[in-house]
């Protein structure tokens, strides 16, 4: 079309101006092809713009790719949460303290008879004088009948002795028992742990109150002719709600007890029985028990808005990313239609 148009004006010389004229405006609208301009501008230019679209394509897949991670982070937070509510951990406190409370001792010796009931410091036990005989009671008593919790029939006899406080002087109380005869092969006596003496006295109803003791703690047993010492560990147990709990005598690992052979240097051969016990604080600390839930509500709701406000970013720039891929892919397209259109 160019080389028609020069020729024109070269076969019409007046017209000149206007042909140049001409000619300029069809060359500057024109497009020619690539094999005519050069290939070098629009091949860069073509270059650059496959280099962004590749990179926002993958941009918009490493996008993706970190919204799936954190969709799943959001749930794998929720079942933990759920799942430690579900279990909760057992925490345990120490509190040393110098005194105690007295705790209550219950006996249930049958025939068995008090001998002696004394309170020794510095773990300082002075040889008997007269075995088998009545001695000193200097201890605090208390005797109550009530029913068998577990069958409601069978009347229970139990003594209640008040137990050793002061833990620094090593306080702690010797009972001897004396039993005339038995016909079993071994002889024993049962005895019940509670924590506080001075919860029976006030009690209103004492047999009510020693009936949920036994249905509630465990009993143990020392046997005649050994003295048996008696290392108590107090343990306070509390709810999940933090909310405390009736607190009880318990023993760990189980009950320290030690037992010693008791040589009876009676001059006559006996059918009697002697027992003899001794109890004593272990250490001066109250070991408390608590179960925790470990799982933090507050922890959860700011990992959860971390991770919805990077899922609304990441959303926000996928979104971009496609309108700005579709902007370009609009706007390759109309440049072709031109150079179509320019082309026809």
């Amino acid at each position: 079309q160019l080389s028609e148009d020069v020729e024109r004006v070269s076969e019409n010389p007046a017209d000149e101006r206007e042909g140049e004229m001409e000619v300029h405006e069809d060359a500057s609208s024109v497009i020619l092809p690539e094999s005519e301009l050069g290939t070098t501008a629009p091949s860069l230019r073509f270059s650059k713009t496959c280099l962004k679209n590749v990179f926002s394509v993958i941009l918009l897949f490493i996008y993706l790719l970190l919204m799936a991670v954190a969709v799943f982070l959001v749930y794998q937070t929720i079942s933990d949460f759920r799942e430690k509510l579900k279990h909760p951990v057992m925490s345990v406190s120490y509190k040393e303290v110098s005194l105690y409370d007295a705790p209550g001792i219950a006996f249930y010796p049958g025939k068995a008879r008090l001998l002696s009931c004394k309170h020794h410091y510095y773990d300082h036990i002075p040889p008997l004088i007269n075995p088998g005989h009545p001695g000193d009671i200097d201890c605090t008593t208390q005797r109550i009948n009530y029913t068998d919790p577990f069958t409601n029939q069978t009347m229970k006899y139990a003594l209640v002795v008040q137990g050793p406080r002061d833990v620094k002087k090593k306080e702690l109380v010797f009972l001897q028992f004396h039993l005339n005869e038995t016909d079993q092969d071994f002889s024993a006596i049962d005895y019940l742990l509670f924590s506080s003496f001075q919860e029976f006295i006030n009690s209103p109803e004492k047999a009510e109150f020693m009936k949920d003791c036994e249905s509630s703690y465990s009993s143990w047993k020392f046997s005649g002719g050994f003295r048996t010492w008696v290392k108590m560990s107090l343990v306070k147990t509390k709810e999940e709600d933090g909310s405390e709990t009736k607190v009880t005598c318990t023993f760990f690992p189980s009950l320290q007890t030690s037992v010693v052979n008791y040589i009876d240097q009676r001059t006559k051969p006996r059918s009697d029985q002697l027992f003899f016990v001794v109890f004593e604080w272990k250490d001066p600390f109250i070991q408390t028990v608590q179960d925790i839930i470990t799982a933090n509500p507050w922890n959860m709701i700011a990992l959860l808005c971390g991770i919805f406000l990077a899922l609304f970013k990441a959303a926000d720039f996928a979104k971009l990313s496609v309108k700005w891929m579709i902007k370009i892919r609009k706007r390759h397209l109309k440049r072709r239609s031109q150079v179509m259109n320019h082309i026809n």
